[in-house]
């Protein structure tokens, strides 16, 4: 009953067919009561009671309605954190103010005209229960957010009070120092607080209004300039907020230290409800939503002393700050060692089957690993330092084969291909990726004996022969991640050298190198990686010696490709004939991995965010060249070979951003560009014409020196063996080439070149875009921001 008069109330404010057709007044306490009056209101009641419809009534017909409820909800928020909510009745109010606001506050952001309302102050709203000096000038959203704040602090509220009364007055709210309260041990704090699930769900609802508030950004519309900041984030994560630094690690400690396992009881998910999990999964979406902003102009933050012992200026966002100056070891161990036990937590097998919880919130995780790294260097390298690196590479390879054929976890595919372009930067992760790989993780890939280096070679084979078109972008990212750890493979097995040689043959056919602008680079990107293997780990690689010298036609094609009109417009000629790029034919890929899944499709009906697109290879990355005591010397940028006729239609891909494209084409979405393809999709073969001076202009620089001298001097060699011998066991020949050598043979080593991954605003834009995407999409219960009009990204059903 007393929900059905919640939803009589709302649609009084903007039906009002009384004698009080006016705006209902603030003062009128017992009837804006009644919207947070003491009943067992749930937050999907209020979603559900509460349409869509009605709350635009409101915010058209009655504005000032509106704009005295969402004032006198933060008023009722604002009192109880300075009281502390000593009463149940009060803690009621909070949740009940905390629910309506999470659902009005969307329609607030989605109309332009509204957007500023929150920070502006309420003129002669008769601000009770707000201080009239320095606090009641604040605007709406600061005294909200400051209460938030407060409120996730608050002794028996939302933390286990240290005094058996809880908090006795007002004054105890103020002077109460909430980095005693930090709600879980792990970064600089060592305290377990007992587990409170009412806690757990208090801590819920107001994290759910604080992701809430964070959303104006879903609002704007994509933007080429990457220093728009959030009000709401930069208010919140600068020094304004007392508790910014508690809240901080108290998120961060919640979510590496969760196990979703917990004691390993069989189906203990079915039998009890685990509150701590919807915690996590909001901890971790604030966190990468406060980590998105670098900085402010109007707040300057001090360093704080308890993150570090040196005082050196940092960023203006606290939470950047204090999660850049993160330093101790064991800090590092208890975060690496939780990411990656969540982002294992899916692969997990048992016998018994569903038996064992499985987290779904993986892709937030890889955004806060991104952001720990990208802001944390000494962290990077102390994941690099040990083989713990290969706990995130083999779920990230989990997910990126999992995903490939789903086209509703595109951004899942490249958010994993970029954490792996960054890693394979260092050298460290070239050397880790020689660990032998002995798990027995579900992945439907071929059986192998080998390392992880041969686990990722052929997951990418695998994501480039059969994951869906729109994943072509990612082929130079996977390429150039081969590239960057190729000098220090040791000893790739039979399989992965097989899959190298088979994308080679596959990318250097004459009809898909004239087909597009770029394609050509996939060809000298897997030349580089051969080269490097030769040059630097020829000892060990017999395999891939035996795949080079038994697909050596490949390289004699290359070789004598032809260059003239004729031959061009035949090739061209045959892919129309043959449009599918890559096929699987002669990957002998018929035994998989016992209890393997294939990829499949998204079901019908999935919902999926666009993406903006992302830059080409040469924008996301900067070249660095190893120097012999090995350190890497930055090599000027050179500009790749290009037809005047180049065109970024023919091969584009919705996320694409070929670096031949202007700048602004970046910001486009995947539907626009999609639309863009479409309209231009049939003039496409005549928009693209490749002459033979731009196949010479390519050609002429292709690296096969090292290869054509290693043919030169081995086949002759192995022929002999094999006539001699009567040689058709290939073992034998292996055996040979193992204790062959090159040494003086071979041209000069040529230096290493490292492609390091680099930040830029096409980067920023689409990192901005994916994570509001995911948290749009895992906001389902209530549904938050659905059916608002959200204009950050377009939803579609697939």
């Amino acid at each position: 009953l007393v929900l059905y008069f919640l939803v009589i109330h709302f649609r009084d404010l903007s039906h009002n067919e009384t004698p009080s057709s006016q705006p209902v007044e603030a003062t009128d306490d017992a009837f804006w009561d009644q919207f947070w009056a003491d009943t067992s209101t749930t937050v999907q009641d209020v979603f559900a009671l509460v349409p869509a419809a009605e709350i635009r009534a409101v915010r058209e017909e009655s504005p000032s309605n509106l704009a005295t409820l969402c004032y006198k909800a933060v008023e009722k928020l604002v009192q109880a954190a300075e009281s502390g909510c000593p009463s149940e009745r009060e803690k009621q109010v909070v949740l009940n103010c905390t629910r309506i606001l999470s659902r009005i506050l969307p329609y607030i952001f989605e109309d332009q005209d509204w957007r500023g309302f929150f920070w502006s102050t309420v003129p002669g709203a008769g601000r009770a229960g707000m201080d009239e000096d320095d606090e009641g000038a604040r605007p709406l959203a600061e005294s909200l957010l400051l209460a938030i704040a407060d409120l996730l602090f608050c002794p028996d509220f939302t933390v286990q009070s240290h005094k058996r009364g809880g908090p006795d007055s007002a004054e105890d709210m103020q002077s109460l120092d909430s980095c005693e309260y930090i709600w879980e041990a792990g970064v600089g704090f060592a305290q377990s607080p007992p587990l409170n699930y009412i806690h757990d769900l208090n801590r819920t609802e107001l994290l759910r209004l604080l992701l809430t508030c964070f959303s104006e950004a879903m609002y704007l519309p994509p933007s080429p300039d990457g220093n728009i900041l959030n009000p709401w984030v930069t208010f919140f994560c600068s020094t304004e907020n007392r508790h910014a630094l508690p809240l901080f690690t108290s998120l961060i400690n919640v979510v590496c230290a969760y196990d979703p396992v917990g004691y390993g009881i069989p189906y203990n998910h079915l039998l009890f409800s685990d509150y701590r999990e919807q915690l996590v999964e909001q901890a971790v979406q604030i966190l990468i939503v406060t980590l998105e902003h670098e900085g402010s102009q109007p707040h300057r933050a001090p360093s704080p002393s308890s993150m570090d012992e040196q005082d050196s200026a940092g960023p203006d966002n606290l939470f950047v700050n204090y999660l850049s100056r993160i330093h101790r070891e064991e800090d590092y161990d208890f975060v690496l060692k939780g990411l990656a036990r969540l982002l294992t937590n899916p692969l997990t097998q048992t016998y018994l089957p569903n038996s064992t919880k499985k987290i779904q919130f993986h892709q937030e995780l890889l955004v806060l690993f991104w952001k720990l790294c990208d802001f944390n260097k000494k962290f990077l390298f102390f994941v690099l330092k040990s083989s713990d690196v290969l706990d995130i590479l083999v779920p990230i390879l989990y997910y990126l084969n999992d995903a490939r054929a789903d086209q509703s976890r595109v951004g899942l595919m490249h958010i994993g291909v970029f954490i792996l372009l960054l890693l394979s930067g260092e050298r460290n992760f070239g050397v880790r990726l020689n660990k032998p790989y002995s798990l027995h993780v579900p992945m439907d890939i071929p059986v192998f004996t080998g390392t992880h280096a041969d686990l990722l070679i052929v997951v990418f084979h695998k994501i480039i022969t059969s994951g869906h078109q729109r994943l072509q972008p990612l082929y130079d990212c996977l390429l150039t991640i081969v590239v960057n750890v190729s000098p220090y493979l040791k000893s790739l097995s039979m399989v992965a050298a097989n899959k190298l040689l088979h994308l080679l043959e596959a990318f250097s056919t004459n009809w898909f190198l004239f087909s597009a602008a770029q394609n050509h680079h996939l060809v000298f990107f897997l030349l580089e990686a051969f080269n490097n293997i030769i040059q630097y780990q020829f000892d060990g690689n017999c395999n891939l010696v035996y795949a080079i010298i038994r697909k050596r036609s490949v390289f004699h094609q290359l070789a004598n490709l032809p260059t003239d009109p004729a031959s061009i417009q035949k090739a061209l000629q045959r892919k129309k004939k043959s449009p599918d790029a890559i096929s699987r034919t002669n990957s002998q890929e018929t035994v998989s991995m016992e209890g393997s899944r294939p990829a499949v499709p998204a079901e019908p009906g999935t919902l999926k965010a666009s993406l903006v697109a992302m830059p080409g290879i040469d924008k996301l990355t900067e070249k660095s060249q190893v120097s012999e005591d090995g350190t890497m010397v930055a090599v000027p940028q050179t500009e790749t070979p290009r037809s005047p006729e180049h065109s970024s239609v023919a091969g584009a891909s919705d996320t694409e951003s070929n670096s031949g494209r202007d700048n602004e084409d970046v910001f486009y979405t995947e539907a626009e560009m999609a639309r863009r393809r479409l309209s231009s999709a049939s003039s496409a073969a005549t928009y693209w014409n490749p002459t033979p001076e731009w196949v010479l202009s390519w050609k002429s620089k292709l690296p096969l020196q090292t290869i054509m001298r290693l043919l030169q001097v081995l086949v002759p060699q192995v022929e002999k063996i094999c006539i001699d011998k009567g040689l058709t066991d290939e073992s034998e020949i292996l055996k040979f080439l193992q204790h062959g050598t090159l040494v003086g043979l071979l041209p000069v080593p040529h230096p290493i070149l490292i492609r390091k991954y680099q930040a830029n605003s096409g980067t920023a834009m689409w990192f901005r875009t994916y994570m509001w995407g995911v948290v749009y999409l895992r906001n389902v219960d209530p549904p938050i921001w659905y059916d608002t009009d959200v204009r950050l990204f377009e939803i579609q059903r697939m």
